[in-house]
């Protein structure tokens, strides 16, 4: 939920920024009239905090919007989408023609680590994605949608974004793009400022719609939690004529509109990567936690632990494998070690699919294939990305962590609502799957 507030608060500063970008266009705009505190922030106290107004309006006006419903909040979000999708489609048939391939050579100018640094840094745009999931109660048939709906979006998204940094970096060569609006600059330097323009619009499109989705999965978060007894109950109170969660929407709005008026769009981002990653690894132990299957009546008495319990030191394991294998890379440890590091997760990952710990989940619904394998594979790469951060965003994650546990050690534990599980493990045997 952290991620999502972050996200929603930074997302929130850059779409001010835009918007004010947007109206400098206009004459009676131009030659700096508009303040700092409406457009990139007005810093305070040596730049320790940065004042904004213009966030925070645009957070309550589509908080305003999502509190009217499904229906008033779809709509709007298929047009901000139809149009950002539109834009980027022309950016990327404008800019074909004036691709210069030698642009292009060296292809990876930095090495491999670069890449792999640049992955880890932008990982939390891969947040909107699980969205999908956080809104199977509204939809139809969530069995057949949500896989459709995230794989769908997953690989569209793909191909437009591989599409416009083609587009970008052969047009320009890299090292002569602008770091805060890369795409304008490279437009208006080959004559096209008409294209800027579009790129402006398309901006404050697509981040309205994502801001919209983030501000939307929050909200179903909190509802969540708050019936499944981990926040107090208000969170789950849904409105009788409007159909949503008013109080989680209210007050996903408010904490991300006070952290949008007062930190800068660095400061917000900075912890938001570490998240991410470690929220889909938890993700994917979970999916191989819930399969486990527990055959008590199977163990004998010389046996030191349950196959439960041995699925759940396997996928530490992984995790800390993955940890270890992005520390030595990172600092160009010797190549030994990162083989044992590999081995260790291979190994790991070779004892929950071949000692059988794994069972079919119940339920008709969307399975994830290749279960134990596939989730190992992602918590171990989700982890050797983790270990490329700066280590100011380990301390962030730890701080995090038990803040988190201290939420559900002083509350969540005790209010708990064991009635209201949607998830069941796999059974103990397999005469109760029968």
């Amino acid at each position: 939920m952290l991620d999502y507030h972050i996200g929603a608060a930074s997302i929130s500063r850059s779409l001010a920024s835009y918007a004010v970008a947007l109206l400098e266009l206009f004459p009676a705009f131009k030659g700096g009239s508009i303040p700092l505190w409406m457009g990139s922030g007005q810093e305070l106290f040596g730049g320790f905090l940065s004042l904004n107004i213009v966030a925070p309006i645009l957070l309550a006006l589509l908080t305003l919007v999502l509190c009217q419903g499904v229906r008033e909040s779809s709509a709007v979000n298929s047009v901000m989408t139809a149009t950002k999708v539109v834009i980027v489609l022309v950016v990327i048939c404008a800019g074909a023609f004036d691709i210069d391939v030698a642009n292009w050579s060296p292809f990876a100018p930095n090495g491999f680590k670069a890449v792999l640094t640049g992955a880890t840094v932008v990982f939390f745009s891969y947040v909107g994605f699980d969205a999908v999931a956080n809104s199977a109660e509204e939809s139809k048939n969530p069995q057949r949608d949500l896989p459709i709906g995230i794989m769908g979006s997953l690989l569209v998204c793909i191909s437009l974004y591989v599409g416009v940094c083609l587009v970008l970096t052969g047009m320009v060569p890299f090292s002569l793009l602008s770091e805060d609006a890369p795409l304008a600059q490279a437009f208006s330097s080959k004559g096209m400022k008409f294209v800027s323009i579009l790129i402006s619009i398309g901006a404050v499109a697509g981040l309205t719609t994502t801001l919209l989705v983030g501000l939307y999965v929050q909200s179903r978060l909190y509802l969540g939690l708050g019936r499944d007894g981990l926040l107090p109950s208000f969170f789950s109170r849904v409105h009788p004529t409007l159909h949503t969660p008013l109080h989680s929407q209210i007050w996903c709005g408010i904490v991300a509109a006070v952290l949008a008026g007062i930190f800068n769009v660095h400061s917000l981002s900075h912890i938001l990567s570490v998240g991410t990653l470690t929220g889909y690894s938890v993700v994917a132990a979970c999916v191989v936690a819930l399969r486990l299957n527990d055959k008590k009546e199977r163990e004998s008495s010389n046996r030191w632990t349950s196959s439960w319990h041995e699925g759940v030191i396997c996928l530490v394991l992984i995790a800390c494998s993955g940890f270890g294998a992005g520390v030595f890379y990172r600092f160009g440890a010797s190549v030994i070690f990162l083989l044992l590091a590999v081995g260790v997760a291979v190994s790991a990952s070779a004892v929950l699919h071949y000692r059988r710990a794994y069972a079919q989940s119940l339920g008709s619904g969307f399975c994830c294939p290749g279960v134990p394998i596939v989730p190992c594979v992602c918590i171990f790469f989700n982890i050797f990305l983790f270990a490329q951060l700066h280590y100011e965003a380990w301390i962030r994650f730890v701080v995090v962590s038990v803040l988190a546990t201290a939420v559900y050690a002083l509350y969540g534990q005790y209010h708990a609502d064991e009635s209201t599980l949607v998830y069941q493990r796999a059974p103990e045997s397999e005469s109760d799957s029968e």
